[in-house]
């Protein structure tokens, strides 16, 4: 789905490469551009606060036809975002067919990130995931497998995005992904609180330097410790289980794959204007990556809202999967 949302634009032979040539002396006068300074909480903080999106139609990796080029020209921004406007129009389900989500309920966002990058993945330089260790990859295997032969026994062996306990939007790292890509910042003396609108949880993260939880304590959210740099707030979050999933893209086109109970992830959050905050993360995980990979996504500000996600409100899916199951077993 990534590389199709895009057009192919290495074939566009005729753009035009402005080259700009600057004297020695231009370079010297010219003073380098400030980093924003951003508004403090009562507390002396920066602050982060407001609800943001994320939303972007920037693939995670870089497409096979960008390959080398970090930056796209704005002309190239322009025919991405004009091939993802005109992917929004919704066709009528084929015969047989009884459809499914329409464009309405998508949320992958009309325009591509003010950077101008290929991709998220800033590092490594060439924009792609790292491959899977050897470990990871028998893993994989291994739980297919499982997922082959018991997938209908019962719920705990349902996926758990299907089951509403944790999606890619949710983080960390967060990921922007189908639809309710919404977030609010909310901070208090001695705290950082991000809710994300998918799967409603709410991150309270500490900033009082206190240890992280025991090792034999893991969780799906992991455990996250906060701390200021400056004007950017850095979370590292370890303690994760071994069920969480990266959903990079709208699956059947995107790819599902997981951090290991050792994975460390640092994220850096700092406000970069009045509307953007930046958001950076770098999974470090040997057991599961070759090497650690790092993206950057903005958050933009939204005058929008965060809606309830109830997401087990109505869900019938999963009970009518699991009694088609029993009813097909019984007419055996």
């Amino acid at each position: 789905m990534i590389k199709k949302a895009f057009p192919r634009l290495s074939t566009c032979r005729s753009l035009l490469i402005a080259v700009v040539s600057l004297s020695s002396a231009t370079l010297i006068a010219q003073a380098p551009p400030k980093a924003y300074a951003p508004a403090k909480t009562a507390w002396g903080d920066p602050d982060l606060q407001g609800i943001f999106t994320n939303a972007t139609v920037t693939p995670l990796e870089r497409p096979s036809e960008l390959a080398g080029k970090n930056f796209l020209t704005e002309k190239e921004v322009a025919e991405w975002e004009a091939l993802a406007a005109k992917g929004r129009v919704d066709e009528p389900p084929r015969e047989g067919e009884t459809g499914t989500y329409n464009q309405f309920w998508d949320d992958h966002g009309t325009k591509a990130i003010s950077t101008r990058r290929s991709s998220l993945i800033i590092d490594p330089p060439d924009g792609q995931i790292p491959p899977l260790t050897e470990a990871a990859q028998k893993l994989i295997a291994e739980r297919a497998e499982i997922r082959r032969g018991h997938g209908f026994d019962g719920p705990e062996y349902r996926p758990i995005n299907e089951r509403c306990l944790w999606r890619a939007s949710t983080g960390p790292p967060i990921f922007p992904v189908a639809y309710n890509n919404n977030y609010r910042i909310t901070q208090a003396p001695g705290y950082v609180m991000i809710l994300s609108e998918m799967i409603h949880d709410a991150r309270i993260i500490p900033l009082d330097g206190r240890p992280h939880l025991p090792q034999k304590i893991r969780q799906y959210l992991g455990d996250s410790r906060g701390h200021w740099d400056g004007n950017t707030l850095v979370v590292e979050t370890t303690n994760f289980n071994d069920q969480t999933k990266l959903e990079f893209g709208r699956p059947p086109f995107g790819s599902i794959r997981g951090i290991g109970e050792k994975a460390r992830i640092i994220e850096r959050f700092r406000r970069t204007a009045a509307d953007t905050v930046m958001y950076e993360f770098t999974i470090d995980d040997p057991v599961t990556y070759t090497k650690p990979w790092t993206a950057q996504i903005p958050w933009v500000k939204t005058d929008g809202l965060i809606f309830e996600y109830a997401c087990h409100e109505g869900n019938y899916a999963l009970k009518n999967i699991l009694s088609g199951a029993r009813a097909a077993e019984n007419s055996r």
